[in-house]
């Protein structure tokens, strides 16, 4: 049984994750070709791979003499894992705290403060 996913993937491995989450599907030579510059080699896909599918990030099945590789993590889920991380991580587990620091130091267009304030919106009507 595969351990539970680590909740936050290094940059190495996102770019492979990226690779997997657009394609579904692909081998090692595949993720290789696709994952753009800086390029990786075949020994450094397939050993990150390895390292992703026993965090359970991935599975494979073998077709022929090559592994084919699938998600099991949702992008969705993996962000929203690494996001958590970092509330418990540097905002002693506030997401308020978070969204303060985020508004204050970010510059936002006026669509981004009208979705910021639908969503809190929707969070206020969920809540009574």
């Amino acid at each position: 049984m595969p351990r539970k996913p680590s909740p936050i993937l290094t940059d190495h491995e996102l770019r492979l994750m990226d690779v997997l989450w657009r394609s579904r599907r692909a081998t090692v030579g595949e993720i290789a070709a696709r994952i753009g510059a800086p390029p990786l080699a075949y020994n450094t896909v397939l050993s990150t791979m390895r390292t992703l599918e026993q965090k359970g990030y991935v599975a494979h099945e073998e077709d022929g003499r090559a592994f084919v590789y699938r998600p099991l993590v949702a992008q969705k889920q993996a962000a929203n894992s690494a996001v958590r991380q970092l509330v418990r991580r540097f905002f002693g587990d506030s997401p308020g705290e978070l969204a303060v620091q985020l508004l204050d130091d970010t510059k936002l267009t006026e669509e981004d403060v009208a979705r910021v304030q639908r969503a809190l919106s929707r969070r206020r009507k969920a809540s009574r």
